[in-house]
This record gives structure tokens, C-alpha cells and sequence, in this order.
């Protein structure tokens, strides 16, 4: 198995028949870390989980293979994407009138049910119905709920910003790119993202026993790799490149710093090259 060579590990029996039983049609790669990911859980009785990384990096699949990986191991895993946490497009309205107009945009920090997050990893370590919203970024709006059911043996919080960390005062003073150059030239909605990153983010993200960093090369993979997932939309419902761009300039402030920190930070970070291939693997 490639990726455990890259991580210095020999995978076990196990390891390798849960790898062959994943869907075959799923990248290698991440099929390969899924079995290593949840038999180490598994061994070290790890209770919840965070997967982070920028946009299109691969954190929806590796979560569904991670899922498919407890169930061939016996192990029951719950994963819950923090994007389905997005506040309602009317909840968001209110923030860009009464806070800062870039709070419209779904994305950053502060714009998630982040208590409503919590709630749902507590409670499904505990037997019963869980009721989860789901999100439709068709629409920009949340579509319905899902039932999941508890106790899971691992609850997995998956998302962009999962792990990150708030910057300085210091750190906020000039804009980093045009977005905030001509629309926050005053600094108050990064202020207003890096305080929910302090707060509530803080306090969900210190839950978690483990995290896994996709680590993308750079922006402008995520950029391409975010313009790739639009093109699986409905026409009528893609953002153009122009729109891509834009969009991915709400995230830039902080996916640097997650680049900048999480490396040295995360539990397990997965080094990810151009083509979207394994390029490194560091198992803490």
C-alpha cells in the first residue's frame, strides 16, 4: 500500500482487506487512508474526529470512505459536514445588515450553527434519533434534515475550516487580496470572522481527540479544484470562473493560515499534490 509506505507503516491484514472492500471507483489514495485512518481510531479508541482542508481538497469523499471503512470494520462511524451547519440564507441577510455586508457570503467563520454543530456531536454518542439540517449550495440555502442515529462509535466533523485557529491583531491589519482591499478596507468583517474563530469554532474544535489536514498545494488549486466541483452542478446553478474566484477570496485569509499552522498542528496531515494525488503523509 503506497500510503502507508509514505506514512513509514506496515499496514496489517486488516488494514488491507478493509482497503479491497472500499468502492473501487473511489481514488486509491483515498480508499488506502480511509482503512489506515479508521483502524488507527479504531486501536487508540478515538471518539471524535476532524477532517480540514480547502475547498475541493477531497474531505466529502475521504468522509464517505471513512464511513464505508467503519462499516467493513465494524465500527459504527457518523460523519457530519460543517456545511450543512451554513446559516439560512435569511439568518445571513441579517448579519450582512447588521454587522458587515460579506457576511451574506456563506463560508467563513461566523456563518455557521456552530452551537447547533455541537449539539449534533454530543449527541450522537448517545443511543437515538439525531435530526441534522442539510444544505443545498444550488439554492445557498438549507434544504430539509436528515435523521442520523446514535450512539455512533466515532462521530467525524468534516470541513474547510475545521482546525483552524484565530490570527492576531496584528495579523488583521492590511488586506491580503482585493475583497478585502475594496469591501472591509475598515477590517470589520475579518475582525468579526477571526472573533468566531476565538469563540465558538475554538470551542467545538478542542472536542475533537484528532485531526486530519488535507494540505492543499495552494490557492490556486483550490481555486481550480472549487471550479471543477461546480462544473457537477446543474448549468443554471454553476458559478462561472469570474464567480469562483471571487468566492474563494472569502476563504484566502484563513485557509493561509491554515497552511501556515496545520502542518505542524494536526494529528495526521495528508500532503496533497497538483493532480490531487497523496504526496506526503505524517501520522503523529
Amino acid at each position: 500500500m503506497r500510503i502507508a509506505q509514505l506514512a513509514g507503516v506496515v499496514p496489517s491484514a486488516l488494514v488491507r482487506d478493509c482497503h479491497q472492500r472500499l468502492d473501487a471507483d473511489a481514488p486509491d489514495d483515498y480508499r488506502q487512508l480511509a482503512a489506515l485512518l479508521v483502524d488507527a481510531w479504531q486501536r487508540r479508541g478515538i471518539s471524535t474526529a476532524g477532517i480540514g482542508g480547502g475547498q475541493g481538497a477531497g474531505k466529502s469523499t475521504l468522509g464517505q470512505l471513512i464511513v464505508a471503512a467503519g462499516t467493513a470494520r465494524g465500527v459504527r462511524i457518523a460523519m457530519l459536514g460543517i456545511d450543512d451547519f451554513y446559516l439560512t440564507k435569511a439568518e445571513r441577510q441579517r448579519l450582512a445588515e447588521q454587522v458587515h455586508p460579506l457576511l451574506a457570503t456563506r463560508g467563513p467563520p461566523g456563518t455557521h450553527a456552530i452551537g447547533l454543530a455541537g449539539q449534533a456531536l454530543a449527541a450522537l454518542r448517545r443511543p437515538g434519533a439525531v435530526t441534522v439540517p442539510r444544505f443545498d449550495k444550488g439554492i445557498d440555502d438549507r434544504a430539509g434534515a436528515a435523521t442520523l442515529r446514535g450512539p455512533a462509535d466515532i462521530v467525524v466533523l468534516e470541513g474547510w475550516c475545521v482546525g483552524a485557529a484565530a490570527g492576531s491583531a496584528a495579523e488583521l491589519a492590511a488586506p491580503i487580496n482585493a475583497l478585502e482591499r475594496d469591501e472591509d478596507d475598515a477590517g470589520r468583517w475579518r475582525h468579526y470572522v477571526n472573533a468566531a474563530l476565538q469563540g465558538e469554532y475554538a470551542a467545538l474544535f478542542e472536542r475533537l481527540d484528532t485531526l486530519v489536514f488535507l494540505q492543499v498545494p495552494d490557492l490556486d488549486a483550490v481555486r481550480r479544484w472549487r471550479l471543477e466541483q461546480e462544473r457537477e452542478r446543474p448549468p443554471a446553478l454553476r458559478m462561472s470562473a469570474e464567480d469562483v474566484h471571487i468566492f474563494v477570496a472569502h476563504y484566502e485569509r484563513v485557509t493561509k493560515r491554515m497552511l501556515a499552522q496545520l502542518p505542524d498542528a494536526a494529528d495526521v496531515v495528508v500532503r496533497l499534490d497538483h493532480q490531487h494525488r497523496v504526496a506526503g503523509l505524517r501520522l503523529r
